[in-house]
């Protein structure tokens, strides 16, 4: 399972939608066919296996990293596949949460006189498949905010000047978190101020994958100041701007077809998160990668929205004039601070990276 688990691992920047899954067949102690699902609308980990280890499949037992699916999408079940191919055993790290599946695969299976087990080294699989996993159980996306900051938590100075705050190390590890994601979301006051482009920029070779896969990049603009100007419109990918007003105008005007406009509920004057969230997932969108100012970060933690906090800290002192982390207004009292769960602490060249996870009441 272990192996399995690996060969998951390598389509952590391609698989998306679809979840990262391995698989490993193994007859006589040894293992004579493997694979790991690459992409979507690609053959399934279990086919990949199966071709691979072809007569030898009969009566082995196969170590899969997810319930191998019992419906037809883009590709035919591969819970039929294993039925067919003779394999006498099927060990999966955990079920699909997928309602298309949750257990039915594992249910045929069996049915089909195929021993079955659930449970190796789930957590170890949950941890490949946190976006998929949740859209499924939740119909939300999983929301991780990257916030880089100075030792006393500073963000920028009070002009506004940022760049840089960490160091290479950081900022190409940066990189990998926003590849790693369906979407990267942002806020039109960092679009008006910053001008970012919001793209993955590392090459094909250095995630060892056949082709960038560009995240679909997404900004929240309550009231339409989008400008068609933006770096953001300009460089490859799709661009969805999500926004509290009439976006009829906007989607017959735009020049760039890549870029839509995009009408979602208001609350409190500003785009509804949650109804952000919810289209996100809609649209099969599993990962959201939030790089924000302290508002709209703040905003998100605050609603309860946030699943996960990456903050690269460099050691530097910027002072009391400079801006904080996150806008938190309200929260005024110890009682109402909010706890945070470690869950990694690592150096990145000179830089301290901390990954932690909030803890809602």
């Amino acid at each position: 399972m272990q192996r399995a688990l690996r060969l998951a691992q390598k389509g952590l920047y391609s698989t998306d939608p679809n979840p990262r899954v391995g698989c490993v067949l193994v007859k006589n102690e040894n293992i004579v066919g493997e694979g790991g699902h690459q992409k979507a609308g690609e053959p399934h980990a279990e086919v990949l296996a199966l071709k691979q280890a072809g007569d030898k499949a009969k009566n082995a037992t196969a170590y899969v990293t997810l319930e191998p699916c019992s419906h037809t999408g883009k590709t035919p079940p591969c819970a039929d596949a294993l039925i067919q191919a003779g394999v006498s055993r099927v060990i999966v790290a955990m079920q699909d949460p997928n309602p298309l599946v949750a257990g039915q695969g594992l249910k045929r299976l069996q049915d089909a006189g195929i021993e079955v087990e659930s449970g190796l080294m789930e957590v170890q699989a949950s941890a490949l498949n946190p976006g998929f996993i949740k859209r499924m159980e939740t119909g939300l996306p999983y929301v991780r905010i990257k916030m880089a900051m100075s030792l006393d938590g500073r963000t920028a100075m009070a002009s506004g000047e940022s760049q840089w705050i960490t160091g290479d190390a950081a900022r190409q590890d940066v990189q990998l978190l926003r590849a790693r994601s369906s979407a990267i979301l942002t806020g039109i006051g960092t679009v008006l101020s910053d001008d970012p482009s919001m793209n993955v920029r590392v090459s094909a070779e250095e995630l060892n994958v056949d082709k960038i896969r560009q995240p679909v990049r997404v900004v929240l603009d309550s009231a339409l100041r989008f400008p068609f100007s933006a770096k953001i419109a300009k460089v490859a990918g799709e661009v969805l701007v999500m926004t509290a007003v009439d976006v009829t105008a906007a989607n017959s005007d735009v020049e760039n077809r890549d870029c839509q406009f995009v009408q979602i509920a208001e609350k409190d004057g500003h785009v509804d998160l949650t109804a952000a969230l919810k289209y996100l997932a809609e649209k099969e969108i599993n990962e959201v990668h939030v790089e924000a100012g302290a508002i709209l970060s703040g905003a998100f933690l605050q609603q309860q929205l946030v699943d996960e906090i990456v903050i690269y800290m460099a050691p530097h002192i910027m002072g009391d004039e400079a801006k904080g982390l996150f806008s938190l207004p309200g929260l005024s009292k110890m009682k109402d601070r909010i706890s945070l769960n470690i869950q990694d602490v690592r150096m990145l060249g000179k830089d301290l990276r901390i990954t932690a996870k909030p803890v809602y009441s």
